[in-house]
């Protein structure tokens, strides 16, 4: 067994929605963990206009084995036309690492 996590990061434009995707993704088993982080301040440009807005950042720890199926859900249940899905993987303890592959 290796001791990689995936984190998959997403924003949502509110808490319902954070709340309700979150969730969503545990009940499934496609994520051992969701962090929600404190709301961060987003600014780009969206359709030639400039957007200055306030976010609920999710953090999924996940497997390998898991992170498309993770990713396929947030795409579908995630409220925004484009949202923001970001994967990478990361070194973890090997009990965390353990724990997370139990748990999804």
């Amino acid at each position: 067994m290796t001791d990689t996590v995936m984190i998959i990061l997403t924003t949502l434009p509110n808490l319902e929605a954070a709340e309700a995707l979150t969730f969503k993704a545990l009940d499934a088993r496609l994520a051992a963990c969701v962090t929600q982080l404190a709301p961060a301040r987003s600014r780009y440009i969206w359709q030639d206009k400039f957007e200055d807005v306030f976010e609920i950042p999710l953090m999924f720890k996940a497997t390998s084995a898991h992170t498309q199926a993770l990713k396929n859900l947030i795409a579908d249940q995630h409220p925004y036309q484009t949202p923001e899905i970001l994967t990478w993987a990361a070194s973890a303890a090997p009990a965390y690492a353990q724990w997370v592959k139990a748990q999804t």
